[in-house]
């Protein structure tokens, strides 16, 4: 069977499938019931899925169909799931079914509905139908009586439960749990399911359309060690763990899910740990564990804003909180869900000032009431609509890390955290989460941070050299949370919606927390643009056309097929992990856009964009049409919807403005600054170090001291020269104590060390591919075109000690660059 599963995993072929039918049925809410067993590394339960009926019909052969799809034999008798905790229903519930379900054409009645969910590398050993009338009922269900006439099935009571008003979310997470713990359907006919490499296919016998489709399904599963969206690891003190590590596939790997985002959902997680465990995901609520069986603990999490599948995060370990918890933040944590929901009249009268209001007025006048904001998302409870979330600058938040880098995070990040949650809060204003922890993952990671529903990993490179790079890092994870999670992409391919607009807050934010002045922040800002200008040429020069565009679908963004099937362009090519041209090309994006309007107006104009589309999808023209719309001089200038997408997203080119502004940078003083040491640098090793030597201290060269950015730009330069002596490089490494320097810097320094052999320092070297694992993949390939006997055994010797915590896609590429 293994054979079959190659076509699909051809580099050529490197689209990722989106199998769920979600204009057929879409999940509103997930109820997780899990067992975490490190020994056998697998995660193993149930999962509830509450479904709506949608709109759509499949067409078989169409974009997304898994009829034709290779069969993979994965299935898993009853008695074979022993490794949960959970006791296993015995009667006959569901069957197994050896080939793929004939999919229903969604309008022809006289065929079975079938139900897609994405899914790969599960055990799936039952799928059964719950039975929720023993919990809801009508006098239950009926909420000021608000469904006094409405349907009394149990569809129509499934369908009740998801339509609670948001000032019910208690009631309504309870019901669900309830629900998630009712028998099976008694005397039903049994759901048939199959499993083929993308998909997991559900129907029930004798049901040929959606509404007829049971509403509330469990599904008895078990991960695989070797499955692609969770890492057993271990961590930097040797302890097992394990963490959701943003894989391409996402999270279908740990549990039956649909993928594409516009399945927006809500969650409860239920987590079995041994005691000496931490459990930390994305939830709303601070979980307090909780002794069930002798030796394990369970952890509850709830999330009731919908997000997508793809948002959920966890991470179990026996980290180590950082730190003593803020009494007056802890006070606060649990503020915006006791405050009755209300108008943002209170917000609204402390504008910064007249021309925010006015932006903000604006756009909230469509609505009838310039005097009263309504939220245009679905019904949830909105942080947004509470005064108390408004004047909350600094969200409760927790640190944690294994405990051999446990004084180091609370030196570095638990003084920066409150800094840059109160910057961020100061631009875009309330914090869309109520709360957020923040994790030192393991070596393996392959990112200097993640950011998720309230938590955010970070990579161990951040916690070295100085405060800049945790800083920047920790500004533009925080940034996420707005762009990327409250606000997402409705189509994957359009990352620069999220990443761009990270990377431009990033800076914005970090120029807050350093209380910089309006000088000192622009003159930052340009040696960044610079530095980043210069990396996006590289990537375009050494990376495929088509990995460089920002809007690969070009007028087809967004569009899925009649059953809301679709693909992610690229998105299991492994290169395509470790590029930044999203990063880059959209953060230039908007420094372009800023620069037409002008820095403060656009980010006063940000402010009554988040209002508006928080909680939501977007596509790229959705923001630009309302920016547009809110400064209409750019058309006159020649900034158009339509020459945007031509000269930015819909193509792979430099733009021109890039180009032109990069030359301007060039003057910038700080960069002035590094030109002229690096010209002192190219004369000193031109001249053979003699300047060096103790005897000639009278014409000893004097070197500045730099920025950690300017010392990256530096040694950049030095590596565009063809030559450069060993007493040079020896004296850069002391002149800068470039070993005690950030990730950023060492990484230069590494490049420098590698292309001049300079075999003094290639401990550097070594010990930067092992405890820098998200920055020195390329660098693998670096010492590998060097032709050098001494560095192509370094690459090998590195990779060797590392490869079982890597990343897959790390260890992909550079398996490849060794071979």
């Amino acid at each position: 069977m293994e054979s079959n599963l190659q076509p699909e995993l051809d580099p050529n072929k490197d689209d990722l499938p989106l199998r769920a039918n979600t204009n057929h049925m879409l999940v509103r809410h997930y109820v997780l019931d899990l067992t975490v067993h490190f020994q056998r590394q697998v995660i193993g339960g149930s999962i509830v899925l509450f479904l709506e009926p949608g709109r759509g019909s499949y067409k078989q052969g169409e974009q997304g169909s898994v009829s034709n799809t290779p069969v993979q034999d994965c299935w898993m008798s009853p008695s074979k799931h022993g490794g949960s905790s959970h006791i296993m229903p015995k009667q006959v519930i569901s069957q197994k079914i050896s080939g793929p379900l004939h999919l229903s054409e969604g309008n022809d009645e006289s065929e079975e509905f079938t139900l897609v969910l994405d899914c790969c590398d599960l055990h799936v050993s039952i799928v059964e139908e719950v039975d929720v009338t023993t919990v809801l009922d009508s006098k239950r269900l009926d909420v000021d009586q608000l469904y006094a006439n409405a349907d009394h099935t149990t569809s129509g009571l499934v369908q009740r439960l998801i339509s609670f008003p948001s000032a019910c979310w208690r009631q309504q997470q309870d019901l669900y749990l309830q629900c998630s713990r009712s028998p099976t359907v008694l005397n039903a006919r049994p759901l048939q399911f199959h499993m083929d490499q993308w998909s997991l296919q559900i129907k029930k016998e004798g049901v040929c359309s959606p509404h007829a489709f049971p509403c509330a399904l469990r599904i008895w599963y078990e991960t695989k060690p070797t499955g692609g969206s969770v890492r057993w690891t271990k961590d930097q003190d040797g302890r097992c763990c394990v963490y959701t590590m943003g894989s391409p596939i996402n999270n279908r790997a740990l549990f039956p899910c649909q993928e594409p985002p516009v399945a927006m959902s809500t969650w409860q997680t239920h987590v079995r740990a041994p005691c000496d465990y931490t459990v930390l995901m994305s939830g709303e609520n601070q979980a307090s564990p909780k002794p069930v069986e002798t030796g394990f603990l369970k952890w509850d999490y709830h999330v009731t804003m919908p997000m997508p599948a793809s948002t959920f995060t966890i991470a179990v370990g026996q980290w180590l909180k950082a730190g003593v918890p803020n009494a007056e933040v802890e006070k606060t944590k649990e503020a915006y869900v006791e405050t009755p929901f209300a108008s943002l009249d209170n917000i609204r009268s402390r504008p910064t000032d007249q021309r925010q209001e006015n932006l903000i007025a604006c756009h909230l006048s469509e609505q009838g009431d310039d005097q009263q904001y309504v939220c245009a998302h679905i019904d949830y409870p909105c942080r947004f609509m509470v005064s108390d979330a408004s004047a909350q600058t600094v969200i409760p938040h927790r640190v944690f890390a294994p405990p051999c880098h446990l004084k180091k995070a609370e030196d570095m990040i638990l003084p920066l955290l409150p800094l840059c949650l109160t910057a961020a809060h100061s631009v875009l204003g309330v914090h869309p989460f109520s709360r957020l922890d923040v994790l030192i993952v393991p070596p393996g990671f392959s990112s200097l941070g993640m950011a998720s529903p309230h938590i955010v990993f970070l990579s161990q490179s951040v916690l070295w050299g100085e405060k800049n790079l945790c800083g920047a890092r920790l500004c533009h994870e925080i940034a996420h949370s707005w762009f990327g999670l409250a606000i997402g992409a409705r189509d994957w391919t359009e990352e620069w919606i999220s990443e761009g607009f990270a990377t431009y807050f990033e800076d914005v934010f970090w120029a807050q927390v350093q209380q910089l002045s309006r000088r000192e922040a622009e003159e930052q800002r340009k040696l960044k643009a610079l530095l980043r200008q210069r990396r996006l040429s590289d990537e375009l020069q050494n990376s495929e056309e088509e990995l460089q565009v920002l809007r690969p679908n070009r007028e087809n963004t967004g569009e899925a097929s009649e059953s809301g099937a679709s693909v992610v362009k690229h998105a299991l090519n492994p290169e395509k992990t470790f590029m930044q041209v999203h990063y880059l090309k959209g953060y230039f994006l908007l420094k372009f856009l800023a620069d037409q309007v002008g820095e403060e107006e656009f980010l006063l104009f940000f402010k009554a964009f988040v209002r508006k589309f928080h909680g939501q999808l977007i596509l790229s023209q959705d923001f630009l049409q309302m920016l547009l719309d809110t400064f209409p001089t750019m058309s006159s200038q020649g900034v158009k919807l339509e020459t945007i997408f031509s000269s930015w997203l819909d193509t792979p080119e430099m733009p021109k403005w890039l180009t032109d502004a990069s030359s301007e940078w060039l003057k910038t003083p700080t960069v002035e600054e590094v030109k002229e040491e690096v010209a002192k640098w190219i004369h000193f090793s031109g001249s053979g170090g003699k300047g060096s030597k103790r005897k000639r201290a009278g014409s000893k060269v004097i070197f500045k001291e730099l920025s950690p950015e300017q010392l990256v730009l530096l040694l950049e330069l030095l590596l565009e020269e063809p030559t450069l002596s060993i007493s040079t490089l020896r004296l850069l490494q002391t002149t800068y104590n470039l070993k005690t320097q950030d990730a950023e810097v060492k990484h230069r320094w590494c490049e420098l060390v590698v292309k001049h052999k300079h075999t003094a320092a290639y401990q550097d070297v070594e010990l930067f591919l092992i405890h820098d694992q998200a920055m020195g993949v390329y660098l693998y390939g670096e010492l590998m075109v060097q032709e050098d006997a001494r560095q192509q055994a370094l690459a090998r010797h590195c990779l060797s000690i590392i490869k079982d915590d890597m990343d897959q896609s790390a260890q992909r590429v550079v398996e490849e660059m060794i071979l």
